[in-house]
């Protein structure tokens, strides 16, 4: 908001460092779910954070017209607006954190014996950062440029608007029947399990017809499925792998791999797509996405 009233793009920059690392911590609560939960449920409190989030992400964006307006009437510029719910937002996050998570889960962490180390932890950890990374990868990808790819093909942005839309409710909608999924069935059956589902959305974003809305929005809605499960998957599997003493570090390190994952796949997308095709990228992604199921086998034998 400061920046947008003294006009600073050097403040804004600032402050979206700031938020990203909002972000950051936010993406975190997914892993305190898992804490918290016992073994048998931890992937279905992996996927009551993530709904969570998926009800603020519906929310918010409504939110926005409202705020604006609002801030305008205080003479600050329309488009802080946003910015000043998100900071209201967090704020509130703070106040009920500080109030209610008791008893603190790092002190409560430092009280506690470490176990001892278990072989295979090292294993574990890699493989579920490489199903989130790969995931991540694949997923930003695609869905990067299918809105450029049907744009240049005619769709306006109302058509494209609702292929993502379609997209982002499968990425966090399905959380409880995933959650639910991998503690009945274990995180690296789930695992595997998107590794297809993305081939699957790759072959359907590459063949279909230039007019086909419904055929891109399958394609996207596979996207986000298979998303969700290896994000759901790979967390349990991350929270079981790594040791106590280390666990917040090692979640942390993960999702800047993550993050990473995904900066490469936007960037590289449009490079594809320039060099190649748009169906090229699609099946390309799908096919990268199998290295997530031998990875799982081995993973597997191993456990």
């Amino acid at each position: 908001m400061a920046a947008a009233v003294v006009d600073s793009p050097a403040l804004l920059l600032l402050a979206m460092f700031v938020y990203g690392a909002g972000m950051a911590t936010n993406l975190q609560a997914r892993y305190a779910g898992a804490d918290l939960a016992t073994p048998t449920r931890r992937a279905r409190a992996v996927s009551t954070v993530l709904v969570a989030t998926t009800l603020g992400g519906m929310v918010g964006p409504n939110l926005a017209a409202l705020t604006s307006g609002l801030t305008e009437a205080l003479g600050i510029p329309r488009l802080a607006g946003p910015f000043v719910l998100a900071g209201c937002a967090y704020a509130m996050a703070t106040l009920i954190l500080t109030v209610w998570l008791r008893p603190d889960p790092l002190l409560l962490a430092r009280t506690e014996e470490a176990p001892p180390a278990v072989e295979g932890h090292g294993s574990g950890v890699l493989f579920g950062t490489l199903v989130m990374a790969v995931t991540q990868l694949i997923m930003v990808a695609i869905m990067t440029m299918t809105p450029v790819h049907m744009h240049d093909h005619g769709h306006d942005t109302a058509a494209s608007g609702f292929v993502i839309a379609i997209h982002i409710g499968a990425m966090y909608l399905p959380s409880p029947l995933t959650g639910w999924l991998v503690d009945r069935h274990g995180p690296r059956t789930i695992a595997a399990a998107s590794g297809l589902i993305l081939l699957l959305s790759g072959v359907v974003a590459a063949t279909a017809p230039i007019d086909s809305i419904a055929q891109y929005t399958v394609a996207l809605g596979l996207l986000g499925l298979g998303w969700n499960f290896g994000l759901v998957a790979g967390t349990a599997i991350i929270t079981d792998a790594a040791p106590l003493a280390t666990r917040a570090k090692v979640q942390g390190t993960v999702d800047v791999s993550i993050a990473i994952a995904g900066a490469a796949g936007g960037m590289a997308s449009g490079l594809v797509v320039t060099a190649a095709s748009y169906p090229f990228l699609a099946i390309s992604g799908g096919i990268l996405a199998l290295a997530v199921v031998p990875a799982a086998v081995a993973a597997a034998r191993k456990g």
